[in-house]
């Protein structure tokens, strides 16, 4: 290591050499990442080292593309410096809420409470949806709110400032918190319509009530799972509110449509 840059040569397994930054700072060992040659790595410490250093020359929303150190490791810095707390992930901390930065270009809001979340789960996007892997599975960060998968802003939730990375909890109404009931308006007044695909919507009902709407999806996943119509595992809503009787109570009461009992194998 020269001490002076805070690089580090380091060898890939192939027998090639390329070098590593890293700067202590608070007690804290914090790589800085990987670079092709030493005067890269160099640049990139000379940044951290001015960042941690001298407060008053760098502010976490100054960011510039030509600067050598990362975007993240940036953020990460300059959270730490001025909150005092190191965390993995691209965090920077605010009175009441924090932001998470995705790229220089997008920073999301969420509220404190989710700060432990976050700090330790990196989130990523993926064909438009961020998720986070959770316990070996990814999981859409929208479930947190208690959206399903696959929810539409707009008829399912709605974001009631219009920012979509405006994440903090009074920022999210939920319209609609079951897998196939869409919320409609009709006659001036909004009623509930389920629908199942099997290769198209099938019409399962219109209702007065969500929970109603809810329970028929549920009862119609179960007829095409039961006489093996649909090899597609739906998934079921859980209705809370409900005990187990009165969530039988309406099942049995509910009928489905004549178009799905005739579908065939």
């Amino acid at each position: 290591m020269d001490a002076k840059k805070g690089v580090y040569i380091a060898t890939k397994k192939d027998g090639s050499s390329y070098y590593r930054a890293s700067i202590t700072y608070k007690n804290k060992h914090i790589s800085l990442g990987s670079f092709f040659s030493d005067k890269e790595a160099a640049s990139a410490y000379k940044v951290a080292q001015k960042i941690v250093i001298s407060p008053s020359k760098t502010e976490y929303r100054q960011y510039r593309s030509s600067c050598p150190l990362s975007f993240e490791k940036w953020i990460i810095l300059h959270n730490f410096r001025d909150n005092g707390y190191y965390m993995k992930t691209p965090i920077y901390m605010h009175r009441y809420y924090f932001s998470y930065f995705l790229s220089s270009s997008q920073e999301l809001e969420f509220d404190a409470e989710d700060l432990f979340f976050y700090s330790t789960h990196k989130i990523f996007k993926r064909n438009g949806y961020l998720f986070v892997n959770h316990y070996g599975t990814q999981m859409n960060i929208l479930n947190r709110y208690g959206i399903k998968n696959f929810a539409v802003a707009g008829r399912d939730y709605i974001i009631k400032d219009g920012n979509p990375n405006n994440l903090r909890y009074h920022n999210i109404e939920i319209v609609n918190p079951y897998h196939g009931v869409e919320r409609i308006l009709h006659n001036n007044d909004f009623i509930y319509r389920a629908a199942i695909h099997i290769h198209g919507n099938y019409l399962i009902g219109k209702y007065k009530n969500p929970v109603y709407a809810a329970i028929s999806y549920n009862k119609a996943a179960d007829y095409l799972k039961k006489h093996k119509i649909c090899s597609k595992e739906f998934p079921r809503n859980f209705i809370e509110e409900l005990s187990t009787e009165e969530y039988k109570s309406i099942y049995l009461k509910l009928k489905l449509p004549t178009k799905l009992l005739e579908l065939k194998p």
